[in-house]
């Protein structure tokens, strides 16, 4: 019976034990084996065996891993002061690196990425941190994933989430945009004043040359006027358009006639046998001898 007992303990403490030192990975997991202390390798996917008391295990998640960078105090180089927050990509590439070359990969990975933002931005006008992100973010990945290499950590994206700026400079970029809104108003303003007076004056000119078409377009403004019906309009009407109805045939003239020669009554004679001369109403007297 006693023996018996012993057994049963026995086989029990070997089911422990090996339930014990029974590890099974995930297809996204890694383990990191080490053995007395020494490096054993990467196992995994799937059952690896340890043996108790003398392998350790580390497990490693091979996924993407999400990092918030937490909100960075920067003054841009044209200094202006803002406040940048960002997120960060990354996964474990190598898993022996990441255990054994640095100490919580994650916190590492993080401080890098603040460092890294600060100095990147800090070298940034504010237009160019507003303007051109996708260019800072491939910046920022480059960096960071350069520093991050030798652990076995692959940073694979960087976007910068949120710029804040001081709610003067907010006020004072408003303005600009303003003012750019209205000069780019005033241009095309202008580009459409000068395409229709360019567009009157072929018009015009056309219209001269052709007075039937001038006086075909006045007829049919006229046509438009008279539409509306709760509208009266006064207008003058050309002379132009009347002229062929005001025109009469002329009237007959008479034929060209010498108008007649008043009659002279002959002059009278004086008692001397003389007659008065002519000429101013005066007469001359002559005696005779």
């Amino acid at each position: 019976m006693i023996g018996l007992g012993i057994g049963s303990a026995l086989i029990v403490a070997a089911a422990l034990v090996a339930a014990g030192s029974l590890r099974v990975l995930r297809e996204y997991e890694r383990a990191v084996v080490f053995r007395l202390g020494r490096l054993r390798g990467a196992r995994g996917p799937g059952p690896v065996l340890l043996l108790p008391l003398l392998d350790r295990m580390e497990r490693v998640p091979l996924r993407t891993i999400t990092l918030t960078i937490p909100p960075q105090e920067i003054i841009t180089r044209d200094n202006v002061p803002a406040r940048v927050n960002a997120v960060a990509y990354f996964r474990v590439v190598d898993p022996v690196r990441a255990i054994v070359e640095v100490e919580a990969y994650p916190v590492a990975t993080s401080q890098i990425a603040q460092t890294t933002l600060r100095s990147v931005l800090g070298h940034a006008d504010l237009d160019t941190l507003l303007a051109e992100r996708e260019e800072l973010n491939e910046n920022l990945r480059a960096i960071i994933d350069e520093q991050t290499g030798p652990w076995g950590v692959k940073v694979t994206t960087v976007e910068i989430k949120d710029v804040e700026i001081p709610e003067a400079m907010q006020r004072a970029m408003a303005r600009q945009a303003e003012a750019e809104r209205e000069r780019r108003a005033k241009i095309i303003n202008a580009a459409g004043e000068h395409e229709a007076a360019q567009a009157l004056a072929d018009a015009a000119h056309i219209l001269a040359g052709s007075p039937s078409a001038l006086q075909l377009r006045y007829l049919q403004t006229l046509l438009e006027l008279g539409g509306d019906q709760r509208t009266t309009v006064v207008f003058p009407l050309p002379i132009d358009l009347i002229a062929p109805f005001l025109q009469h045939p002329p009237a007959p003239r008479a034929p060209d006639v010498a108008p007649p020669v008043p009659a002279v009554p002959p002059p009278a004679r004086t008692p001397g046998g003389a007659e008065p001369a002519a000429g101013n109403g005066s007469a001359t007297t002559t005696r005779s001898p």
